[in-house]
């Protein structure tokens, strides 16, 4: 009885170190298709990630190339291309519901700001982010899918950003302007955990904000008249709405 309790206890040590190893292996690539398939999702514009390195151990890692396309209706190449972003993870909280990462670091992204008809591809991505976050796709109002993994950011920092601005009217030339400082605290720590769409929801209004705060510099007014005008006026009208909206881009991440 003893030697088949031992052998019992042997094989399910040996189960869950395989189980250990597989998740620790493939946190990379868990990573990069819960970015690309949930963040293509919540914001309605292709999401791509060239490379995920995350340390099982340390919890610190990077990701490289991640770049946002436009929604349908914008002609530019993307919205926003990251380059690298850096983070740390608090390795206890793996395979917890709430995830936490300690501090997220994007540095030196690019923005377009293209100005269309209808507002900015900018304004369209806010726009199809709050849905997302009011409908069935998870927030606070939409209600809660039963398993779904959370997320606590202690700090998401966003630097030496800049904004270009894409428009017909400009005939070729290039509008550009810096990217303010972005810092968000503690996301999603007063809900025990925000869910994806509520994080996405948050920064994308900071950056959103941040990026027609720079092209308010511009003057834009007086190179492409009343369609930067109107455009200007339509973000200002989305920022503001959004204003008291609970707001990020992984989803399931442990489930999948």
């Amino acid at each position: 009885m003893k030697k088949g309790l031992l052998i019992g206890g042997g094989v399910l040590i040996v189960v869950i170190a395989v189980g250990v190893y597989w998740f620790a292996s493939n946190l990379d690539s868990l990573i990069k298709t819960a970015v690309e398939t949930y963040g293509s999702e919540i914001t309605k514009a292709e999401v791509t990630l060239d490379e995920v390195e995350i340390s099982p151990t340390s919890g610190a890692g990077s990701l490289r190339g991640l770049v946002m396309g436009n929604p349908s209706g914008f002609k530019s190449d993307n919205a926003f291309s990251l380059g690298e972003v850096s983070v740390s993870i608090d390795t206890g909280s793996l395979g917890s519901d709430t995830i936490v990462i300690k501090e997220v670091v994007i540095g030196a992204p690019a923005v377009t700001y293209e100005i269309g008809a209808n507002g900015s591809n900018i304004d369209a991505i806010r726009k199809n982010v709050e849905s997302y976050v009011g409908g069935s796709g998870g927030g606070s109002s939409g209600g809660e899918k039963e398993g779904e993994t959370k997320l606590i950011i202690e700090n998401l920092y966003v630097r030496d950003g800049k904004v270009n601005v894409s428009a017909t009217a400009l005939g070729g030339k290039s509008l550009g302007a810096p990217l303010p400082t972005i810092h968000l605290k503690d996301i999603g720590k007063k809900s025990d955990g925000a869910t994806p769409g509520e994080v996405a929801d948050q920064v994308i209004k900071a950056v959103s904000n941040g990026a027609t705060k720079a092209v308010g510099t511009l003057n834009l007014d007086k190179v492409l008249g009343g369609a930067a005008k109107d455009a200007m006026e339509k973000g200002k009208g989305v920022i503001e709405k959004g204003k008291d909206s609970v707001g990020g881009t992984l989803k399931n991440l442990l489930n999948k």
